[in-house]
């Protein structure tokens, strides 16, 4: 029955221009597709979409039976015999029908699941959504952007998993999601790098993807744990998934130090005024994430510039390693610790300018520290901290009596180097 009704509403349709289908037509047509998804006429209502003579009808109408199709892929069982002609039904309707409207709804089925549902809506759904965007003629960098913007708001609502059997487990199919919204986006990012012209289109594009690329820092990268020890690093992959984010930023255009070494300066070192604008507001957590990934994870390291003095390093993580530590998460608190920690390693005794403490991170990040000590349980800070071969307390007293003593710094005549004269 659900059958001949919708070959009726074909019929009818046939005779018609495409510009005098009603609003009254599509609603039927969903309807009797609909129906025969219910009642398991999966062939034949194959066989009506992939009738040459259907065409145009399928071109305007057919994205209305995508809900319907995904609905019977994520319900039905996984041995279900029909499944794979749901998946052909996928690809002839992401084949025919009109891409403005296929994005539009399939963006709609991206945005209304919740909770363990979110991931497999959404694993299911990249490699049509990739397929409709690329098809698209006009305002492709706007609809990569609302696509990343939309994937980015689901994935943001999902636990971040912290320990190893959490992420083998990857409950809520983060994990899974991260990887899988790489190979989304890769075709996007080729594209920019492979435009030799820097037409107005592509700087679009590059601009949603530098977007996408901070967003993914703040979240889920800033929460991340990553697995020690270091050779365990390749089957992490929360960690593969930031080295990937940051081998974006190269592509396009925007290598790590050029962006992470402008943060906080007045003088910007590039020229996207959107950040610029919003950098206090929106940049400091990604740019904090970012720091932490380059120098305690390692993460494209060798990018950076051999002439960068361990005491300059220190200066500049400090503004990072503060907004670390004004979070109240146990992760990201270990990260500004171990960010310290790092970059205090790395610097020698007496070697810090006495200037140091007229910045002002210089003077906060060591009460910031000394307020996690006294806030923060002594178990959490050991069961969450347990990375660090130095404790909270022993790297905010090292911290502060290193402060402390550089105020005691005279200038060596005409060298301007600078002694630290011990307290005693």
């Amino acid at each position: 029955m659900a059958v001949e009704e919708l070959q009726s509403i074909i019929k009818r349709c046939q005779i018609l221009e495409e510009q005098d289908f009603k609003e009254e037509d599509f609603g039927l047509f969903q309807l009797a597709g609909q129906r025969c998804l219910d009642e398991g006429h999966i062939d034949q209502l194959f066989e009506i979409i992939q009738n040459e003579k259907n065409k145009v009808i399928v071109k305007n109408m057919g994205w209305n039976l995508v809900g319907p199709v995904v609905r019977c892929l994520l319900w039905n069982d996984k041995e279900d015999d029909k499944r794979k002609y749901y998946f052909l039904m996928l690809d002839l309707l992401v084949e025919l029908c009109n891409p403005k409207e296929l994005l539009l709804g399939l963006l709609e089925l991206i945005e209304e699941p919740s909770g363990k549902q979110i991931s497999p809506v959404i694993l299911l759904l990249l490699r049509p959504l990739q397929t409709v965007i690329q098809k698209l003629r006009h305002n492709r960098a706007y609809s990569v952007g609302l696509a990343l913007s939309t994937l980015w708001s689901q994935l943001s609502v999902l636990p971040v998993p912290y320990t190893q059997g959490q992420m083998q487990a990857d409950e809520y199919g983060l994990c899974q999601c991260c990887e899988a919204l790489v190979e989304f986006t890769k075709p996007f990012v080729e594209e920019v790098t492979g435009d030799k012209e820097n037409s107005v289109e592509n700087e679009k594009l590059k601009d949603e993807l530098l977007k996408f690329c901070f967003k993914s820092l703040k979240c889920p990268l800033l929460t991340a744990q990553f697995l020690e020890p270091p050779e365990q690093a390749d089957t992490d992959p929360l960690r593969r998934f930031a080295a990937e984010i940051i081998g974006f930023l190269s592509a396009i255009g925007y290598p790590f130090p050029k962006v992470i070494f402008n943060h906080g300066r007045k003088k910007k070192t590039w020229d996207y005024l959107e950040f610029e604008e919003e950098e206090d507001k929106q940049l400091s957590d990604s740019m904090a994430s970012l720091a932490y990934l380059v120098f305690v994870q390692g993460i494209s390291i060798d990018q950076l510039p051999m002439v960068l003095s361990p005491s300059y390093l220190l200066q500049f993580n400090m503004g990072h390693i503060e907004v670390l530590l004004q979070r109240t998460e146990e992760s990201v608190l270990s990260k500004g610790l171990d960010l310290l920690e790092n970059s205090l390693l790395r610097t020698e005794d007496s070697s810090l300018l006495h200037q140091c403490l007229e910045i002002k991170s210089f003077l906060t990040v060591p009460q910031a520290i000394y307020v996690t000590i006294l806030f923060i349980p002594l178990e959490h800070l050991t069961n969450g901290l347990q990375a660090h071969s130095w404790s909270p307390f022993s790297i905010w007293y090292s911290f502060s009596q290193r402060a402390l003593r550089q105020t005691s710094c005279k200038t060596q005549t005409g060298e301007g180097s600078l002694h630290v004269v011990n307290a005693e």
